[in-house]
């Protein structure tokens, strides 16, 4: 996500103040939020889920729609998103 260059702190303490909470649903493994070194604003979340309907129902929730009203203004981009499955050799 690009972030706003005068937003990235309100935005990196909304998420810190979220990140317990996202972790709490079901089939939440882990969330974590990174960073683009050559470019700070530019921001990942990172979560593991058990299964996509994990995390379909996290983005189905009300929980999901106000944290996405609070950030969504913070963006200077459109936000991507990726579901993505470990290579198992």
């Amino acid at each position: 996500m690009t972030i706003d260059s005068h937003h990235v702190e309100e935005f990196i303490k909304t998420f810190e103040s979220k990140q317990k909470d996202i972790a709490k649903f079901a089939g939440c493994q882990k969330v974590e939020l990174l960073y683009d070194v050559a470019c700070p604003n530019i921001l990942y979340t990172i979560s593991h889920w058990d299964t996509e309907d994990h995390l379909q129902d996290y983005r189905d929730s009300g929980f999901f729609e106000d944290t996405w009203t609070t950030v969504k203004k913070l963006f200077a981009g459109k936000p991507e998103a990726w579901s993505l499955k470990q290579v198992e050799a």
